[in-house]
């Protein structure tokens, strides 16, 4: 009952902080937050299950499951449990929700309330999310981070916040439709009797889809694939459904970016690996090469697009696309390393983009303006908060004992040997030239508003961030060089629970 004790915590932490005066809502929902993140951190080091969720031989950790409706003939269960790839997901949702709350305290001075308790909502979603192991379930919790991540933007976002936030809810919503029609498709043409998802699994792996309406089964499992490939691929997002992204962080609060990209992102890199490359080894090598070609479009395209902005926020959000072109790729990879580093670097991205969007917000805090034309020798003002924004950069560029290197290393030497990939060396050397556009962009754009003279374009007098700014990125800076110093604190259960999906599509 563990799982269902966190996701009751939090819900109830949201639906208190929503009743809450202003005035103490912030500390608070922090106080409400430390406790899902503190249960987590104990579902880390009491962790005892083995082998991947979903496929026959996986011991499941905190696993829970009840009958909840009868529809048909068809079960489903209020079914949760936790593997090697889900649990580090959960710990990052809970650790970076508490120090997002944190860093909320000096940006967000209206409907205070109502903020922190949409952000404690979103938590529980996402720890739903990576718990449920019945469709319907999942499903829910998945809808269910929508709206109000779509209220954050809209309510307390930027100027054009409103059309941030339509457009963010038009796309992942259209997206959401299409997966699910596919997947309930899916279902019908299986000899299942549930929607959970271990047994729809077992069900593709021993044969697959069964002719449907006229359609062959083997039809229906490409056409499902590429449907549900499309639909996360929206949510990750890759090019070219990437359009999104850029508008809801610019649009966004701080705070809600740091939750956007941290976590939110990872739903789709984390559905894709649980639905596409669990359930369907037939088509992840049927469909490698153009898939890779979409990872590797999304490294390129996305670097070179940060390369080309001046606000400091599109410039970490085009990054997240490059980024996540690099998951896609250890995903198709489909080897030991190459599958391990893609989660690994779900867990990485999701602190280094925590950390930047952090940094960036504070800097914003002070001048009031992202633009990079319109400052410089922000060092001199504020050295602790801009040397934690270059450590953070650096990661970003993958420097050696920081967990950025570590995840493009996994992935780049699984990725180079892939059996499944051909042409596996060429798009592993073409990702990796995405690091030197990295390294371009990151650098140009330190450069010109870090050091140098002191100038600023707005009225705003400058000083040393407050230590409720700082603290946030402290904490994430160290997890970071933690994780690089020794990935081994997560990569371990993450390669056990990625072996056993390898062995059902020949993965080496």
């Amino acid at each position: 009952m563990m799982i269902e004790t966190l996701l009751a915590v939090t819900f109830a932490g949201a639906l208190v902080t929503f009743l809450a005066p202003n005035r103490i809502a912030g500390k608070l929902a922090f106080a409400i937050s430390l406790i899902p993140a503190g249960l987590s951190l104990w579902l880390y080091t009491a962790f005892d299950g083995s082998g991947n969720a979903l496929v026959d031989g996986g011991e499941l950790a905190f696993e829970s499951q009840t009958t909840w409706i009868q529809l048909g003939a068809y079960e489903i269960s209020w079914y949760v449990g936790l593997d090697g790839i889900s649990l580090p997901l959960v710990v990052l949702t809970t650790v970076l929700t508490t120090l997002a709350i944190m860093s909320s305290w000096t940006p967000i001075d209206m409907r205070q309330s109502q903020f922190y308790g949409l952000i404690l909502f979103i938590e529980a979603n996402l720890i739903g999310v990576f718990a449920a192991l019945d469709f319907f379930v999942w499903f829910i919790f998945w809808e269910a981070v929508l709206i109000p991540m779509y209220l954050l933007i809209g309510v307390w976002g930027g100027p054009r916040r409103k059309y941030a936030a339509i457009k963010f809810f038009i796309y992942t919503n259209v997206a959401s439709l299409l997966m699910f029609g596919a997947f309930i498709t899916l279902v019908f043409s299986l000899d299942v009797t549930s929607f959970a998802l271990p047994e729809i699994t077992q069900a593709m792996l021993d044969g697959g889809p069964e002719s449907f309406a006229g359609i062959a089964g083997s039809t229906i499992a490409s056409l499902v694939f590429i449907a549900m490939f499309i639909g996360f691929a929206v949510k990750v997002p890759v090019v070219p459904f990437h359009t999104w992204l850029p508008d809801a962080h610019v649009e966004a609060p701080t705070p809600a970016s740091v939750l956007l990209a941290g976590v939110l992102l990872k739903m789709g890199t984390y559905a894709l690996l649980r639905f596409n490359f669990t359930m369907f080894p037939d088509q992840v090598a049927a469909y490698a090469i153009p898939i890779a070609a979409i990872a590797v479009i999304s490294v390129i395209y996305g670097a070179m697009l940060a390369l080309a902005q001046t606000d400091l926020k599109r410039i970490v959000a085009y990054s997240s696309v490059s980024s996540m072109g690099y998951v896609i790729l250890g995903l198709i990879a489909f080897t030991h390393f190459g599958v391990g580093g893609a989660t690994f670097q779900m867990v990485s991205h999701g602190l280094i983009s925590g950390l930047m969007f952090m940094a960036v917000g504070v800097i914003y805090n002070a001048t009031h303006t992202r633009m990079v034309t319109d400052m410089s020798g922000m060092a001199d003002k504020m050295p602790i908060a801009v040397g934690i924004l270059i450590a953070g950069a650096f990661g970003y560029m993958g420097l050696p004992l920081m967990s950025g290197f570590a995840a493009e290393y996994f992935i780049f030497f699984g990725a180079f040997g892939s059996e499944v990939l051909a042409y596996a060396p060429l798009f592993t050397a073409l990702a990796m030239f995405g690091i030197v556009i990295v390294a371009g962009y990151l650098l140009f754009a330190m450069q010109r508003t870090l050091f140098g003279p002191y100038r600023l374009e707005t009225d705003y007098e400058v000083t040393r961030a407050p230590l409720h700014d700082v603290a946030p990125m402290f904490v994430l800076l160290g997890l970071i060089i933690a994780l690089g110093v020794a990935p081994e604190l997560i990569f371990e259960m993450i390669l056990d629970a990625v072996d056993p999906i390898l062995a059902t599509g020949g993965g080496a």
